[in-house]
């Protein structure tokens, strides 16, 4: 059953829906074919309740603006996001949600080329979120996107790939030049999933020089408190180095 108390934003968002309950959302969801309670628990099983419920309410938003454009409902969509996150937590002033639909949206366009899941180490939590990307996101794309992961560890990234049915990339990184020489590629399935590459970086350093050889337009990364993960370092390295 759906929660009934809501906070003022979801329950303004509603109400621009001529909405009483999100109920109402979800059936104008279903009205037009599309069920995102069950999208978002086939993407991850164990997603909390109120997940599903704030991609309802993005999405009945997204159908009531009429968006014309994938890339347009993203955007909409993480309004909905937005409106969930709760009064006065880091998520509602980093509005995180609005940066969930943004990210979405950056993947549907065309501009962007090559998508890059960074890791403190090589996790089925990214390979998860890297399948349905790669499932899904070019039914809306003239240009595939080119999918990566990128985390710490060589021997789990070739695990990963090897369940997963990746495409697993190993690297030899030369701390004296720079230089990143790949050195043994795998695929462990044809359709999408081996069209996703898995790299397993010994540090840093390798893990930068592996965004450069894929010159990756988007990164995505966990939360962490702690300064020095992998990811981190990464993803801060790679965009002052491509955009200075």
């Amino acid at each position: 059953m759906m929660n009934t108390q809501f906070n003022e934003s979801v329950t303004r968002v509603l109400a621009e829906m001529n909405f009483d309950s999100l109920e109402q959302a979800d059936q104008y969801c279903k009205a037009h074919n599309v069920d995102p309670k069950a999208l978002v628990m086939d993407t991850q099983p164990i997603a909390f309740e109120s997940a599903a419920d704030a991609y309802i309410l993005g999405s009945a938003l997204a159908l009531f603006r009429k968006a014309t454009s994938a890339e347009q409902a993203a955007n909409i969509i993480g309004e909905g996001l937005q409106a969930f996150t709760k009064p006065g937590s880091v998520a509602e002033q980093r509005q995180v949600g609005i940066g969930h639909g943004a990210l979405a949206a950056r993947l549907l366009n065309e501009e962007s080329h090559c998508f890059a899941f960074l890791a403190g180490h090589e996790s089925f939590a990214a390979a998860e979120g890297a399948i349905k990307i790669a499932l899904n996101v070019n039914k809306s794309r003239k240009n595939p996107l080119k999918v990566i992961l990128n985390g710490l560890g060589k021997d789990a990234a070739y695990l990963i790939s090897r369940i997963n049915g990746f495409t697993y990339v190993r690297t030899q990184y030369d701390y004296q030049t720079g230089e990143l020489v790949e050195t043994e590629r795998r695929r462990f399935s044809q359709g999408p999933r081996g069209d996703i590459l898995c790299y397993g970086a010994d540090d840093v350093r390798e893990g930068v020089a592996i965004m450069h050889r894929e010159e990756v337009d988007v990164s995505i990364t966990g939360n962490s408190t702690n300064p020095t993960r992998f990811q981190h370092p990464v993803a801060g390295i790679y965009k002052a180095e491509r955009t200075r």
